[in-house]
């Protein structure tokens, strides 16, 4: 589902940056929708993500029930699997609801230097 394509400059550490500030989700307690703005950051190794396949795997959590933490793993999980990156961050700053705002932070180690 999450298409790769092969890194360009394989032997140079560099940092991509990816912003969705359109992703939703469903609250599963309340079915209220949930909205997003999802940050990921990553450094490749030798593949990276395409955008087109990107967009659309985020737009299918649209209808899911799923809670923030939940998601934000999954999120990290799944993109991680997709891509095999040196590194890989994940933040999901979810708007205010009920008076409360969250940002969940996943990622698959320590940031490199």
């Amino acid at each position: 589902m999450i298409e790769t394509f092969p890194n360009p400059k394989p032997g140079r550490d560099y940092r991509i940056t990816h912003e969705c500030p359109e992703f939703t989700s469903v609250c599963p307690k309340t079915g209220h929708p949930d909205f997003a703005t999802i940050t990921l950051e990553y450094i490749p190794d030798q593949t990276c993500i395409e955008l087109k396949s990107l967009k659309l795997y985020y737009q299918s959590f649209r209808n899911e029930g799923i809670y923030y933490e939940a998601v934000t793993n999954r999120l990290l999980d799944e993109l991680s699997a997709a891509c095999s990156p040196k590194w890989m961050r994940v933040v999901a700053d979810f708007a205010v609801r009920g008076g409360i705002s969250s940002v969940i932070i996943a990622e698959t180690g320590p940031e490199p230097a």
